[in-house]
């Protein structure tokens, strides 16, 4: 891998780090303000509402300067939303101005990948990359249960600054002012990410141009006959996994009555089975076998509905653990082929933010399904049961669907498999 890369892995093991344990301080913080539990819930889809609204805008915007300057821009944004939880503003507000920053900062991370490495680097770059994004999943989550909790946060707290009244009182907030330096950090890495000396891509004057170039893209890669298996395949489990995240909270709450700090502990053994799911992606995957994958998708949404049966956390985490290995597994080349033909299609930041659109719109759609849910009374249990049909069913749905194009469009996805398989056609 070249200098860069590792570069690149830094910034962004940083940068998740401190979004993930955010994600724990802001459940917290709503605890402490006794918002009702449909609000906690909606944490999810509310950071995933900038990455749907500006999906026409954050690709070009990642395409037309250097992805470096792009992701520092996104953590300042990110800064900000937690100075306004700081200061009193609302926390689904000041989450999703953190989910603002995350939108624009996801282009430009996957992005750079397809302007720095090769074709037959991507599976393993990506598996790289996500893994190091699960350890952070891992350890953020456990972070922010840690700074939350009554043992570190009571230290904190103690702390006693003459002159300067901070107004920082409870838990939440001192993990939250923790949180913003280590986005400094990751700015810090920003700022040494080196130009990849691929052109930039100018945006037009008028901004709205870009609606009807989004919308061209959207349409270009769901046409493409790799592209929509791959597409519909991220979107599908990164909608279900983004939902997760809190489902599993709730889970460990309802079935284990465990608290906030316990339940991250085991949010933490879904991400390390990603994590180790997707580094054996990166080793034993190839690009043009990454649709190999897909029926594994179906076994994952089994599993889900399993979850209801468990009350026992001896049983409950080696279960997660699988849970999350499959996850992880199906993810890293499914999202290495949908790069692959985006970057060929319309170039690396615009196929990200398509990527990302349908992504998020899938886990503001599930988000809100969920939210509504437990606002009427709806167990964590009957989620859960609900997330797991959804899973297993449209991931049979995907299945049949590659074996068509298979058939019906052979030639075609034979040429687009070859292209896959050369890094000299890569570009």
């Amino acid at each position: 891998m070249k200098r860069g890369f590792y570069t690149i892995m830094a910034a962004q093991f940083f940068s998740s780090l401190a979004d993930n344990a955010l994600f724990i301080a802001a459940v917290e913080l709503l605890k402490s303000d006794r918002a009702p539990t449909w609000q906690a819930a909606a944490l999810v889809p509310m950071f995933a509402l900038f990455y749907v609204v500006l999906a026409p805008f954050v690709g070009a915007f990642a395409d037309a300067l250097p992805k470096g300057k792009v992701m520092f821009i996104s953590n300042a944004i990110k800064v900000v939303g937690c100075l306004m939880m700081l200061f009193g503003v609302h926390p689904l507000i000041s989450y999703a101005i953190v989910g603002l920053g995350a939108a624009a900062y996801s282009p430009a991370k996957y992005g750079i990948l397809t302007e720095l490495l090769p074709a037959s680097q991507l599976v393993k770059a990506n598996g790289w990359i996500e893994g190091l994004t699960i350890a952070s999943i891992i350890l953020g989550i456990l972070l922010g249960g840690q700074l939350v909790g009554n043992a570190i946060s009571s230290r904190m707290l103690a702390l006693d600054f003459p002159i300067l009244d901070s107004g920082i009182d409870t838990p939440p907030e001192a993990a939250i002012f923790v949180l913003i330096f280590i986005y400094m950090v990751a700015a810090w890495f920003n700022t040494r990410i080196p130009h990849t000396g691929v052109e930039m891509r100018a945006i037009p004057k008028n901004a709205l141009e870009l609606v009807p170039d989004f919308w061209s893209c959207n349409s270009r890669l769901w046409r493409d006959k790799l592209g929509q298996i791959s597409l519909a395949t991220t979107t599908l489990i990164w909608g279900v996994s983004g939902n997760l995240r809190y489902i599993i909270l709730a889970w460990s709450a309802a079935a284990l009555g465990y608290s906030t700090t316990q339940a991250s502990s085991l949010s933490g053994v879904v991400a390390l089975g990603t994590a180790v799911g997707a580094v054996v992606a990166s080793m034993h995957t190839r690009l043009d076998k990454a649709t190999g994958v897909i029926p594994m998708g179906i076994v994952l949404g089994v599993l889900v509905i399993a979850m209801n049966f468990i009350d026992n956390v001896w049983v409950a985490a080696p279960f997660l653990v699988v849970l999350g290995a499959l996850a992880g597994y199906m993810v890293v080349p499914m999202n290495a082929l949908l790069q692959h033909r985006g970057h060929n299609l319309m170039g690396a930041g615009r196929s990200i933010a398509v990527q990302n659109f349908n992504e998020q719109a899938c886990i503001l759609g599930l988000g809100a399904f969920y939210s509504l849910s437990a606002g009427l009374g709806m167990s964590a249990f009957g989620a859960i049961t609900a997330f797991g049909i959804v899973v297993a069913g449209v991931m049979w749905i995907i299945k049949r669907w590659h074996a068509r194009n298979v058939v019906l469009h052979k030639d075609e996805v034979d040429h687009l498999l070859e292209i896959a398989r050369h890094d000299n056609m890569h570009g």
